[in-house]
Formats: C-alpha cells, sequence, structure tokens
C-alpha cells in the first residue's frame, strides 16, 4: 500500500465518517469524501486539508448504486486509485416496532445495508483487477446483540454482517489479495443523535458508556492500512461484551433490555420537538461536525482500544514472561 493511501470514505459529513476522514488525513492520506450534504462534506474537506490531507467531495446517496458508481470513478480520476474504501453511512429510527412505517424500514434498508453493497461492488470493480485493496465495513455491536427500538437499523446491520462473510468466502475462494474486515463499534458521541428520526417522548442518546468518535477513527485507520487486517476488529468493552453475553445467554438479554432498553436509549429531561428535522430522508442542512451534544459523558480513551492497536506488543510481553518464567524454572531445577 502507498505511504500516503488513497481513501473513500461514505458518510464522511458527519459523525464517525468525518473522524475517520480527519484521522486518514492525518496520516497524509487523499481522501474522497462521499455523503449527501455539501455543507458538511466541504467543512470536511477543509479539515482533512488543515490536518495534513488531500481530500474532494461528491455528494452522493449511496442508495443509488450509479451514483456511487459515479462517485468511485470521480476518486480514482482525481486522486488515484483507491487502496481503501470504507462503508460508513448511516440512518436511522427509534421506534417500537409497532409503529414504524414501511416506508421507514426500506429507506434504512437502502442506506443502510444496500449503501453497504453498493459500495463494496465499487471498490471490488476497481480493486480485484489490480488484486490488491482493502473494504473496511463500519459495524455496530448491534449487529450481533439488538436492542428495542432501532429495529430497522439493527436488521440492517445484521445483514452487512451476512453479506460480508458471504464475500468473503468468495474472495478465498479467488484467492483475491483484495482485504476484507468489519470494525464492530460501541455507542459514540456523533451528530447521529441530534437528527435521527424520533417517535419516542423524549429526544435519544447513545446507551452509555459512550466513547469519542476520534477513538473508534483510530481502529478503522489501524484496520485499513494493515498489511493483513483481522477478520473482526471489536471497539471498546461496551462492544466485546455485549457480542459475548449475546453467544452464551440471549435469553437473559431480551428481558435485560426489554426493562431497560427503552429508558437507556432517551434522555428523561428532553422532551422530543415533533417539529425537529431528521436525516432519513434528506440531510439536515448545516456543516456539522465528527462530535455530537454528549462531551460531557463520553470517554476520550479506552484501555481495550489500546490493546487492540498494541496486541503485538502485549503478545510479545506475554510470550517474553513465558520465556523468563521457563528460564527461571529451569535453573531452579539444575539447581
Amino acid at each position: 500500500m502507498n505511504s500516503y493511501p488513497v481513501v473513500a470514505v461514505t458518510g464522511a459529513s458527519a459523525g464517525l465518517g468525518r473522524a475517520i476522514a480527519h484521522a486518514y488525513a492525518k496520516r497524509g492520506a487523499k481522501i474522497g469524501l462521499i455523503a449527501r450534504n455539501p455543507e458538511g462534506l466541504a467543512a470536511a474537506q477543509r479539515e482533512c486539508e488543515e490536518l495534513g490531507g488531500n481530500a474532494i467531495y461528491i455528494p452522493t446517496d449511496v442508495s443509488d448504486a450509479s451514483a456511487v458508481e459515479h462517485a468511485a470513478s470521480a476518486i480514482e480520476e482525481q486522486l488515484g486509485p483507491i487502496d481503501i474504501w470504507v462503508n460508513d453511512a448511516m440512518v436511522s429510527v427509534f421506534s417500537p416496532v409497532k409503529e414504524m412505517e414501511a416506508s421507514d424500514y426500506k429507506r434504512v434498508t437502502d442506506v443502510l445495508y444496500l449503501g453497504f453493497v453498493y459500495g463494496t461492488q465499487a471498490a471490488l470493480r476497481r480493486m480485484l483487477p489490480r488484486d490488491r485493496g482493502t473494504i473496511v465495513q463500519i459495524g455496530s455491536a448491534l449487529s450481533y446483540r439488538s436492542i428495542p427500538l432501532q429495529s430497522a437499523y439493527c436488521g440492517a446491520k445484521h445483514a452487512i454482517n451476512g453479506f460480508t462473510d458471504s464475500l468473503r468466502c468468495e474472495l478465498f475462494h479467488d484467492r483475491s489479495n483484495v482485504r476484507l474486515t468489519t470494525v464492530q463499534m460501541p455507542a459514540m458521541n456523533t451528530t447521529q443523535f441530534n437528527w435521527v428520526k424520533n417517535r419516542m417522548p423524549h429526544n435519544t442518546q447513545p446507551v452509555p458508556p459512550i466513547f469519542e468518535p476520534e477513538v473508534a477513527a483510530e481502529v478503522v485507520v489501524a484496520a485499513g492500512m494493515a498489511k493483513n487486517p483481522r477478520r473482526e476488529y471489536w471497539v471498546g468493552s461496551p462492544t466485546v461484551n455485549a457480542i459475548v453475553a449475546q453467544r452464551f445467554v440471549p435469553g437473559l438479554l431480551d428481558r435485560y433490555l426489554g426493562k431497560t432498553g427503552y429508558k437507556s436509549q432517551q434522555i428523561a429531561n428532553e422532551p422530543r420537538d415533533p417539529d425537529a428535522p431528521n436525516n432519513l430522508y434528506d440531510y439536515v442542512p448545516g456543516a456539522h461536525s465528527a462530535r455530537g451534544k454528549f462531551d460531557d459523558r463520553s470517554k476520550r480513551s479506552s484501555a481495550e482500544i489500546f490493546v487492540v492497536l498494541h496486541r503485538q506488543w502485549f503478545a510479545w510481553a506475554a510470550f517474553s514472561l513465558v520465556g523468563t518464567g521457563a528460564m527461571m524454572l529451569g535453573l531452579r531445577s539444575r539447581r
């Protein structure tokens, strides 16, 4: 991979996607920013260039396959062959299933699931003939453990796992050197909660503990730039706990989340404004940012993420300790 890779990031106008673009810009990357909101994209472009990167933006609705293909072509024409493609675009709805509308399910699926499919296909059309490149799927703990009020989001994230696993098998079959990895995320302080479509009585919030998006973005950079990225990266202890618990005690989680999941996703002292704009069918105008409104409650570091990013160090330390212990035992036995 080039020292200064060409990176395409969907959902780059705000939230985690914007934080990911910033993180790559700090490494001098050339970045193609893809999202619907031109004002947010322009702001992200300026920030990336201030951080040392080179960025262009292409306003795109990822639910349109031809538009995604056009964006990929524009990036390669202006920046060069795409080395890393990051699928991050998302929309969601906070609502009980019994109050959901069919059109809302379709829209979330079109953006969050098919948007990943179209982005992956656009990347493959370019990476497979070159036999190189990395595709990073931005997942979630909720792609393994669903929670109440987000059935459309959870369903789409589960579908992305299924799609990605199928593709991974095909790449092995073809002996392709194109890499595919998924980064499963915890709850983050992003702009999602400023404009998500909401049918609940109060404003929405991520389920604590909450992490700043910049913390998670570092894992995405490590995954994208790794020579042999891992199959999956689990970001933060809440993600690890949710995935492991789902494997062993899913029934207990059903009951626990049925009791706590409604309250934990709403801000008790903030009644919902029924006239507030949401970004489900169209973007909310504005320059926006990577972070949301929960800075005072968000973690800026994670011991678990540090271990994820420096696993080789810990492996060597463990190996050295074992070796030292074995040597000392050997010396003692000789005496």
